[in-house]
């Protein structure tokens, strides 16, 4: 027998150690003196040295099969690393995908155990050729790490390989993608009723406890995957075999749970599940967030209190697994690119029912959102079960072929008494839901708004918002561009239908003031020069989208950032501005000619190297041009009248 002393949390780890070994020598009781016998360390996956553990589980990896085995029916595996995450991945909002060539990725993201929208989207074109594709690059890898191909479209569970907090494992759809720090586990027969009472297991406080203490032995290696939730930490980890009733308790426990955390996806306006904006969320059916809470908490006591029986687990084991974590490792952490804080995980942002409330009305006016939700003239769907594929629209967005609340063009503008005037629109539309306008909504739109949206619609290193405000230089007067309507004639029209007719009617007042002469007032002199200012920041507005207008094509599958790129200087708000003249200035330089804006801007450059780089021969549908390198050497050959 071996005893141990813990000092971990103690701040002043001398007078901490003094103080337990006098009270080892004292005979006193202490919780931080382990008696451990070293041998049934060898019970453990790597043979961690989980001295804080006790004898029940300890004996849980002798008496369960492990989590993959012949006997359980499961596979944890990883999936896809496209080693050029801007290049091959989107959010799901940026593209069109109803073309088939975006798949649904999981990709890891902060603390959601049971339910997760699954938000981000990869290049699948041509069947995953595109992105398996050697390409020409100064980074490490050449091209896409894609395991587990057979496996891909399945239901299943994922979870977050690298995280701050717990294990969260939720469930997958069908038809995903599962990523490298996204992993999945699959059922040999994608039975849901297996996957979920599979899921409820891995949720369990003895879960945790026993993946802890292997993440301790994985901290112990040298190179091992410290502070990681690896699938091989999940396929070693001991699953107990539920009898038939314990099952379907386990079944119906995680089914509920996953509908009490997608419900409260349902004001999440950039989520699949999206219904109603919280202020409104009670018209499509009870919504009551403490409730939701409770019952959640009340699921995971009966799921931890039939884990810790399956397991068999001691008294005082039960009491330590469901405390804070007291391994070595600690909660676990992260660092570098896999962090879940905002780049790599959700980037999730939350915000109040006010600007809840107008956020959505700004999609209503759009023609995203549908207003009749709200007002009962359309009831909402049904729940989906958990394992159908994600939807290409959410509950809450117009249906297609249903009549928007407002015809337009893919712009509208800020321009009091303009029929197209955004701020009109959403007081108008608060006023058919019967909603209080909240205060100056035209002052919110100019000062708030964009700066809530990019934040709400940035999600895991991408930065995808979708209204797009292209002002004059005071941010005077501001065009609101519908990224999805975006074509090759947007920026004609906002010039031909919105600029220049506010143009000559500026003219027309300054030239009435101008003509009074000696004879206007104090304010006629004020309006005066506000119009003359006004007109030549139209002007030089009008003269910018006309300069960009002949060689913009935009092209939804190059995402929102590239996309918007050229017309950087539009935008007022300097941090995306910022973002874009970059990401413009490396579009310059060649650095994302991947882009079909860049085959619009430089189709010579990008042709030129379309004929070494498969890759981009394969994204810009050139492939005829490529030759591979043993072909290109010979051709060289040849010309200087070599032989073989």
């Amino acid at each position: 027998m071996t005893v141990f002393l813990r000092v971990l949390e103690a701040t002043d780890k001398h007078y901490a150690l003094d103080e337990i070994v006098g009270s080892f020598r004292n005979g006193i009781e202490d919780s931080r003196i382990f008696p451990a016998n070293t041998e049934t360390f060898k019970t453990f996956p790597g043979a961690s040295f989980a001295y804080w553990v006790g004898d029940s589980v300890r004996n849980t990896f002798k008496k369960h099969e492990a989590f993959e085995s012949a006997a359980t029916g499961f596979l944890p595996r990883r999936g896809v690393n496209s080693n050029d995450d801007f290049r091959f991945l989107r959010s799901w909002c940026e593209v069109k995908l109803e073309t088939g060539r975006w798949m649904v990725h999981p990709k890891g993201g902060e603390f959601r155990p049971y339910y997760a929208d699954v938000y981000l989207v990869v290049d699948w074109l041509k069947d995953g050729a595109y992105l398996e594709a050697e390409r020409v690059t100064t980074k490490t890898y050449k091209s896409a790490i894609v395991p587990s191909k057979g496996l891909y479209f399945r239901p299943g569970l994922t979870w977050s390989r690298r995280t701050k907090s717990r294990l969260s494992m939720r469930v997958m759809p069908r038809n995903c993608i599962f990523g490298d720090k996204g992993p999945a586990v699959i059922a040999y027969n994608d039975n849901e009723d297996v996957l979920f009472w599979a899921l409820a297991i891995s949720l369990s406080s003895a879960f945790h406890k026993l993946v802890e203490v292997q993440l301790a032995a994985a901290d112990a290696r040298p190179g091992g995957a410290a502070h990681s939730f690896e699938v091989g930490v999940i396929q070693t980890t001991p699953l107990p075999a539920p009898d038939d009733d314990r099952r379907q308790q386990l079944v119906q426990l995680a089914r509920r749970a996953w509908a009490l955390k997608r419900a409260l996806d349902t004001t999440e306006e950039n989520s699949h599940a999206f219904h109603l904006p919280a202020a409104l969320r009670v018209r499509v059916g009870s919504y009551d967030l403490p409730s939701i809470e409770a019952e959640l908490a009340e699921i995971q006591v009966g799921i931890d209190e039939i884990a810790f029986e399956l397991y068999g687990f001691s008294e005082v084991d039960r009491v330590a697994a469901r405390a804070p974590s007291t391994s070595p490792v600690g909660e676990v952490s992260d660092v570098g690119e896999d962090a879940d804080e905002n780049e790599d995980g959700d980037g999730a942002t939350e915000i109040d029912q006010t600007d809840g409330l107008l956020s959505w009305a700004v999609g209503v006016a759009f023609g995203r959102f549908d207003w009749r939700l709200a007002t009962g003239e359309r009831d909402a769907p049904p729940e989906p079960d958990p394992f159908d594929p994600l939807p290409a629209k959410s509950p809450g967005m117009l249906p297609d072929g249903a009549a928007p609340f407002h015809a337009h063009n893919g712009i509208l503008v800020d321009d009091r008494g303009h029929p197209d005037d955004l701020a009109r629109l959403i007081e108008e539309l608060l006023a058919r839901v019967d909603t209080e306008v909240p205060g100056d909504v035209r002052r919110w739109l100019q000062r708030d708004f964009f700066p809530l949206h990019l934040r709400q619609y940035s999600k895991s290193r991408r930065k995808a918002p979708i209204y797009w405000p292209l002002s004059t230089s005071s941010g005077s007067y501001t065009l609101w561009l519908y990224y999805p309507s975006l074509t090759s004639q947007t920026l004609y029209t906002a010039v031909n239908d919105f600029v220049e007719p506010n143009l000559k009617q500026v003219a027309r007042d300054a030239a009435a003031l101008r003509d009074k002469g000696a004879a206007r007032s104090r304010d006629d002199e004020k309006a005066f020069e506000g119009l003359q200012s006004l007109e030549l920041e139209l002007i030089e507005l009008r003269d910018t989208l006309l300069q960009i207008a002949p060689t913009y094509r935009p092209n939804h599958d190059d995402g929102v950032q590239i996309t918007a790129a050229p017309l950087w200087q539009l935008f007022q708000h300097k941090p995306w501005q910022k973002v874009l003249k970059d990401t413009w200035t490396k579009l310059e330089k060649g650095e994302y000619d991947w882009a079909q804006l860049a085959m619009a801007y430089w189709p010579d450059r990008v042709r030129e190297k379309c004929k070494t780089d498969k890759s981009l021969a394969i994204a810009h549908d050139r492939e005829q041009l490529y030759e591979p390198a043993s072909l290109a050497e010979d051709g060289k050959r040849k010309k200087k009248g070599g032989v073989e």
